[in-house]
């Protein structure tokens, strides 16, 4: 199973080295991730003009693979400025207030949410259903925004992602490339799914509330700058609507999305064709309230508010764009944006390093489940979570060959790893979603995230050892 590592391999290598470091220091990694978009597109072409080109051609595919997510943000936002500005927000969260009155019962009760959601839909949906309306909630019950941020990332795009129970995409493709049948991948996962959960959720939660306590977490901790309205417009804007009419409104928007959630039922509406039915659904209710409310005036508030939305999409993401466009390059963005220039017998940057690195470690079940926790990693590191579980399912039929068992368990074992690190708890640009509804810095939340995911990590690693 040996790979061809070539001096494209290494540099890359480097440069995610010095990216993470950089974002340990707290320093920006703009300038990291062109130099090293440049320096391996000059190493495969050998031609000054194509790597230049290369730079940006890898904005563009950055862009091109992330803009259905900016789309919904942008729109999400948007809407969200028509709720704030009339008052109809406030009578919206009025009876979650009444339930939600402490930070902890904030943060469990939108974790348990989000993850209940995404389940049935993936994350993104559920990130634009929640953070519509219980951020403002958990604002006001004194958890801070980077504290919902994290509680939706790592219930959604973390254990509800990695076991993937209901959709069952994730252990269908990991299962099909170990050889084995889906029922037992998915039973093999969930002790693993459990512990991973607990261990990182309640080390989030301890380091959140010591932080709370000592005053290193505040409620303006890591905010991006919002786009805030003038207040004298808001009140102005807010006597456009009699009380009532914002009941109506308030009670209206919940039955719109209970009947997006009811369709994707019906429908079988499912990751992308979900969020698209939200962020309609959502532009629906942009455009009815601003016309009712603004009257004459509606049509050209509608086009303020959409710009006012695409302004904090677009400014959200500016600073992701180039990490988002090196760490592409470690998987189909290479051929892309550079060219057919990999080994012949190459899977990409990415999966070449995790089939590298199992070929060479002496075969055990302690070391193989390290090495499928560590592959798994490696494989989520282009942002996605889903592009390389199948190499983890490939490589643990391999051990658990060698070894003469646990191969369901180490197949369970790489998913988890590869979606937990790629799926949108550590990678930057797979968690804009959150970070833009909760309107905090991205790189922040990573950095907060960091700890409870990689310590969860080691804790499950252990865990399977015992199970192989």
């Amino acid at each position: 199973m040996g790979v061809e590592l070539t001096a494209l391999h290494w540099i890359y290598v480097l440069f995610i080295i010095l990216i993470i470091g950089f974002m340990v220091m707290r320093r920006d990694t703009t300038f990291v991730s062109i130099a090293g978009i440049f320096l391996i597109a000059i190493t495969a072409t050998g031609s000054l003009s194509a790597s230049v080109s290369s730079i940006f051609g890898s904005f563009i595919y950055a862009i091109t693979e992330l803009l259905p997510t900016i789309l919904v943000i942008s729109i999400i936002v948007g809407m969200s400025k028509t709720l704030t500005s009339t008052g109809i927000n406030d009578v919206m969260i009025s009876p979650f207030v009444k339930l939600i009155k402490t930070p902890s019962l904030a943060y469990w009760t939108i974790g348990i949410l989000m993850m209940a959601i995404s389940w049935f839909f993936w994350p993104s949906p559920a990130v634009a259903l929640i953070g519509a309306v219980l951020l403002p909630v958990a604002i006001r019950a004194g958890l801070p925004a980077l504290g919902v941020a994290m509680a939706m990332n790592l219930f959604g795009h973390g254990i509800a992602l990695s076991g993937d129970f209901v959709i069952q995409a994730a252990p269908k493709l990991t299962a099909d490339a170990a050889g084995l049948p889906v029922a037992d991948v998915i039973t093999a996962s969930i002790p693993l799914v459990i512990v991973m959960g607990v261990v990182t959720t309640f080390t989030a939660f301890y380091l959140l509330k010591k932080d709370m306590k000592t005053g290193k977490m505040t409620m303006n901790t890591a905010v991006t700058d919002d786009i805030t309205e003038n207040p004298e417009d808001e009140k102005k804007y807010e006597k456009l609507l009699t009380a009532n009419q914002k009941k109506i409104f308030a009670v209206l928007i919940p039955v719109l999305f209970t009947a997006d959630v009811a369709a994707m039922f019906m429908l079988n509406l499912q990751g992308g064709d979900a969020t698209a039915l939200v962020g309609g659904t959502a532009i629906f209710i942009l455009i009815l309230i601003t016309l009712f409310t603004h009257k004459s005036k509606g049509l050209e508030k509608t086009t303020a508010y959409f710009i006012d939305g695409f302004q904090f999409g677009f400014k959200v993401f500016g600073p992701v764009i180039p990490i988002a466009a090196f760490f592409y390059l470690g998987d189909a963005g290479f051929q892309t944006i550079i060219g057919d220039l990999l080994p012949a017998s190459s899977h990409g940057i990415v999966n070449d390093l995790g089939v590298a690195l199992a070929s060479v470690v002496p075969l055990s079940a302690q070391v193989g489940a390290v090495t499928l926790t560590v592959v798994g990693a490696i494989t989520g590191l282009d942002g996605s979570g889903f592009s390389g579980i199948s190499l983890a399912g490939s490589i643990a039929n391999l051990f658990a060959t060698a070894i003469g068992a646990g191969a369901a368990t180490l197949t369970a074992l790489g998913q988890i790893a590869a979606i937990w690190v790629g799926g949108g708890t550590l990678i930057p640009w797979a968690m804009i979603p959150v970070a833009a509804i909760c309107k905090v810095d991205v790189f922040e939340l990573a950095r907060r995230n960091f700890f409870p995911v990689v310590i969860g990590l080691v804790v499950t690693t252990i865990v399977a050892m015992f199970l192989i």
